[in-house]
């Protein structure tokens, strides 16, 4: 069975930091790309980034690149998603999801194992 299990949120002021974890049982994450995407109140689940099972490749969604920083350490079956200057509309709850087809493309449909979400509010 896979798992993936999503750490990290909390409370922040606007213009602050935090890092989300996303531990994966090691059949999950062997040779997989890992996503993250996050699902605001009254929305649809959106992508935020993504990165491939050996970190060569990235994706971030417009409305993040230059904020968040994905990266991973397969030796702890772990990914992380750096967020710095956060904003307000950035306030949602954050899943992690396996790609089965290990890429890094965005569509909610290319993903089959997700997390159980950690809530992000960022108070401005």
């Amino acid at each position: 069975q896979a798992q993936l299990v999503e750490s990290g949120g909390g409370l922040v002021q606007a213009g602050g930091s935090l890092r989300l974890s996303c531990a994966a049982s090691r059949r999950t994450f062997s040779t997989n790309a890992i996503g993250w995407f996050r699902q605001a109140p009254g929305k649809e689940r959106e992508f935020v980034s993504a990165i491939s099972w050996n970190g060569g490749n990235t994706a971030y969604a417009d409305s993040v690149k230059g904020r968040f920083t994905i990266s991973r350490d397969n030796a702890q079956n772990t990914v992380y998603l750096q967020m710095d200057s956060l904003q307000p509309e950035d306030t949602a709850v954050y899943y992690c999801a396996r790609n089965k087809y290990g890429s890094t493309r965005s569509r909610v449909a290319d993903y089959d194992y997700w997390g159980q979400g950690t809530q992000v509010t960022v108070s401005s």
